[in-house]
């Protein structure tokens, strides 16, 4: 038997902006509906889903948390999910496993660029939502204000389910215009009463467009609201619950998380307006691929259905090992049993099953449909994956994260910890698919990449921590090419005679620029048996060796095509190795003579800004070399496209938090190379210069 009627189950995401209040929400749910005995707050570093030390220090989310709570005989799966631009990526996987959000703009600063991005991943995955407006017991709270912004910055309408009583200091409560009544709140508690008088005409007002919103979205119910007559409360219900479901509307509700009010209005509005598993489906089948022969299958939330779920976040607990929080969406996953992996094709053994709170685990002998719950130690399965019955394998589609846009070069602060970096972030990334990690066969360095300069820095933090390994950060090295621009010859003559056989290479080449792009070609043009056959190979290695190694400032050289159409040699005193160093001599040579250039990576970027900081922004995309490409309207933002180089962008997240208050995002990608200005060249060769040697000196 399942747990829970899959009917009376609710799985919602809080999301919103950084300090929107989403841990503090999730806390009061929580403490009010008896889930936890005690209300923790942010300063005190107490909540129940922010449980992190990093997450405590800085007092901010950064990884989705579960919570879940029962409210009037149903179950409500919460997920606390992280609003700090550095960390939204993670709620594309919490969105994946829920069936509604809520979504908060605080009272007081309304719709920020992070809330906007949240939306679009809410509209993505076509998840129902509910907004509540947060912080009205705050000096400069503005109800109408942040309602009035919904529709700006959403596109679509938001209809109050609830009104305040009174506004910063004397927020006391709310209406709720659903039941006409009010609702004063002290010491958490809430008393109800009729509506205060001189609140009554507004009362009315709103709850006239609340039902005109209702019956516009019926024809049957527009009608009879047209020809004078009242809507039932029953089809007021309805009419919430179908608007919601729809989206033709965003109902909206209201209060303070860190003061307790309105937050047991909040659940039942939670309960009226946001689906079940089973509403969901009707709207959204549950759809898969069957690995085996590619055709797409459907679940339904049902016990009698196959089992079927999906891994939507890895956490690694040094203690518990690896622990796979998952969304069952059907039949029932039991303890002590074996499934399949059907992503990776491998079996997995289930031990125990849990439901979390926070870091609290609840054992549990079953999970069933449309719940959450988690289990640890799986061998072969990470975020992303699908558990399936072997019998009925099915595979849901995995979710796409956005690539890193920073970089950093990491070390280990003590020699020989290499390979503990390498095994304690391999751990680290199995729980954050935004984050990448490599060894650069060029530079020789460890690179991290994440999503801000903050991302890595807490991941650092947490590789100390969690597996006992500092590193030192620091700026990555730029990966610059070297080329030519005009074509030379030049003449590479190794002899050497110290008693004995001697060494003895002779070749002449040609050198002209490529395409860019193009790479390297190598065209043996020698004839008449100027050099041996069986040394045009060596040859050849001793100029790929030099071009990869660079000649210049130490850079691979790149879009060069080398002819070899002549040369001498020596019976006795010839070698491969003698001629692999002329070749090498050659190159060099014949660059010096070819006009060689520096190229560096230029980088195709999107960068999203509110319109009163498009100026600035445009500017200092300048001020980088950067060449703008085009400038597009989206709502209150702008969006600009530029080409900008890579040298440029290493600290760009920083710099555009402040230029636009923290409400600019933006994303780039490789784009091309390109010559590198000359007084730009000379620094960049002079570095490298210095480098060597400093390294010459070392050794």
């Amino acid at each position: 038997m399942a747990n829970f009627d899959v009917n009376k189950i609710r799985n919602v995401a809080v999301i919103a902006h950084g300090g929107a209040g989403k841990t503090s929400l999730v806390e009061a749910m929580l403490f009010d509906s008896g889930a936890i005995d005690r209300l923790g707050s942010i300063e005190e570093g107490n909540t129940t889903t922010d449980s992190e030390p990093e997450e405590i220090s800085r007092k901010i989310t950064i990884i989705s948390a579960l919570g879940f709570c029962n409210w009037n005989g149903h179950r409500i799966n919460l997920i606390d999910t992280p609003g700090f631009i550095n960390f939204v990526e993670d709620i594309r996987g919490t969105l994946k496993a829920v069936d509604g959000a809520v979504v908060i703009v605080s009272a007081i600063s309304g719709v920020k660029a992070e809330t906007e991005k949240v939306w679009k991943y809410a509209c993505e995955y076509e998840v129902p939502r509910i907004v509540f407006i947060n912080k009205l017991d705050k000096e400069s709270a503005n109800f109408v204000g942040a309602l009035e912004e919904l529709a700006q910055s959403f596109g679509s309408e938001g209809v109050p389910l609830q009104i305040p009583i009174g506004s910063g200091e004397k927020f006391e409560g709310i209406i709720n215009l659903v039941n006409m009544k009010a609702y004063k709140f002290s010491g958490g508690k809430a008393s109800e009463s009729d509506i205060p008088a001189d609140m009554l005409s507004e009362a009315q007002e709103y709850r006239k467009k609340l039902i005109e919103k209702i019956a516009e979205s019926d024809d049957s119910l527009l009608e009879k609201y047209l020809e004078g007559g009242e809507l039932t409360q029953e089809e007021i219900i309805k009419g919430i619950k179908e608007g919601s479901l729809s989206r033709r509307f965003i109902p909206v509700a209201c209060g303070s998380a860190v003061k307790n009010i309105g937050i047991p209005q909040l659940l039942d509005t939670i309960l009226l307006c946001l689906p079940s598993p089973i509403d969901l489906v009707r709207i959204f089948p549950v759809k898969g691929k069957n690995p085996k022969d590619g055709t797409d299958v459907q679940r339904k939330p049902d016990e009698k259905e196959p089992f079927s779920a999906y891994i939507f976040k890895t956490i690694a607990d040094p203690y518990a090992g690896k622990l796979s929080l998952f969304r069952v969406y059907s039949g029932t996953l039991k303890a002590d049993s074996t499934v399949l992996n059907s992503t990776v094709g491998s079996k997995e053994r289930i031990g125990q099953v849990f439901y979390l709170l926070g870091k609290k685990q609840i054992p549990a002998n079953t999970i069933g449909a449309g719940e959450i719950g988690v289990v640890a130690k799986l061998k072969e399965t990470n975020t992303g994956d699908t558990l399936s019955d072997d019998a009925h394998p099915i595979v849901f589609e995995k979710v796409k994260f956005a690539e890193p846009i920073i970089s950093y070069a990491i070390a280990p602060k003590s020699k020989g910890d290499e390979d503990k970096v390498s095994t304690g972030l391999s751990r680290i990334l199995e729980e954050d698919p935004t984050l990448k990690f490599h060894r650069d066969e060029e530079t020789k360095e460890m690179i991290l990449s994440g999503m801000g300069q903050v991302h890595l820095e807490v991941t650092l933090e947490r590789l100390k921590r969690k597996f006992g390994v500092e590193v030192v950060m620091k700026t990555p090295k730029i990966p610059y090419r070297e080329t030519i621009k005009a074509a030379a010859k030049a003449q590479g003559r190794y002899k050497k005679q110290s008693g004995g056989r001697g060494q003895y290479g002779d070749c002449h080449i040609t050198i002209e620029p490529l395409q860019r792009g193009k790479g390297f070609e190598f065209v043996d043009k020698v004839v008449g048996g100027a050099i041996p056959r069986q040394y045009i190979p060596a040859v050849e290695k001793g100029i790929v060796d030099t071009m990869r190694e660079g000649i210049i400032a130490g850079y691979p050289m790149v879009d060069v095509r080398v002819s070899l159409y002549d040369g001498s040699y020596h019976t006795v005193d010839s070698s491969e190795m003698a001629f692999k160093i002329a070749g090498s001599m050659a190159i060099k040579k014949a660059v010096e003579d070819a006009k060689p250039i520096l190229l560096e990576p230029i980088m195709k970027v999107e960068v999203t800004t509110p319109d009163e900081a498009l100026g600035a922004v445009i500017g200092d995309l300048n001020s980088k070399r950067g060449k703008v490409q085009g400038v597009e309207s989206q709502a209150r933002n702008q969006k600009i496209a530029a080409l900008v180089p890579m040298s440029e962008l290493l600290t760009y997240a920083n710099q555009l938090h402040s230029l636009t208050s923290g409400r600019g995002l933006y994303s780039m990608e490789f784009s091309h190379y390109e010559e590198v200005p000359a007084h730009q060249a000379q620094k960049v060769i002079a570095e490298k210069t210095a480098q060597k040697k400093e390294k010459a000196e070392e050794k």
